[in-house]
């Protein structure tokens, strides 16, 4: 483990990096070591589908989609530029793939935890990969949890100083919403069908 003094040393430069990055840079360059055959044929959109049984959704997270914050992503998006938002009591199913040789996890967290180092337990019982903090590798997990309360929330990576450098998607629960919607940067936001 990595002493804390470097890992913000490490994360303060991804991040900055990430920040500065000169016009024109390419984040669809490829990604070494990926296994690809845990996410083929998934797309961005495949992110948030209707569930299986009514007031439910189905996510499909994968960490490492692509080179975009330099593999810090789910389905391609970091820094909460996918908002994902759910009715009040809707049970959520999340299949997590992560494809890289590099931990990652996924876990639901106020979005203020996203900066801090380390986000301990899920808001909602069930809303995270098994072991979060040490994250997996090649490999895929799925959890359930059913948010029984209104507010801006994140899916964030839970391995250690990874959310801090942006890796999490916005999700909101919403008491007046009726349907769950995305929205992906500043793209109106598309009811899911």
């Amino acid at each position: 483990m990595l002493h804390p003094t470097l890992c913000f040393l490490f994360v303060s430069t991804l991040t900055l990096s990430a920040q500065t990055l000169p016009p024109g840079h390419d984040h669809t360059v490829e990604i070494p070591g990926l296994k690809k055959e845990l996410y083929a044929g998934i797309t961005a959109e495949d992110l948030l589908r209707p569930g299986a049984v009514p007031s439910s959704v189905k996510i499909v997270l994968v960490a490492t989609f692509n080179a975009a914050n330099y593999g810090m992503n789910f389905n391609g998006y970091s820094h909460g530029k996918a908002v994902l938002t759910v009715p009040v009591g809707w049970k959520v199913d999340v299949t997590f793939i992560n494809p890289s040789p590099i931990p990652h996890s996924a876990i639901i967290c106020e979005k203020s935890d996203t900066k801090k180092l380390q986000i301990p337990e899920p808001y909602f019982t069930g809303g995270a990969t098994p072991k979060h903090l040490m994250g997996q590798t090649m490999g895929k997990s799925e959890f359930s949890f059913a948010p029984d309360e209104a507010g801006e929330f994140a899916l964030a990576c839970g391995f250690p100083s990874h959310a801090l450098a942006g890796h999490w998607l916005a999700f909101n629960v919403s008491a007046e919403a009726k349907v769950a919607t995305i929205q992906f940067g500043d793209q109106p936001a598309k009811e899911v069908k």
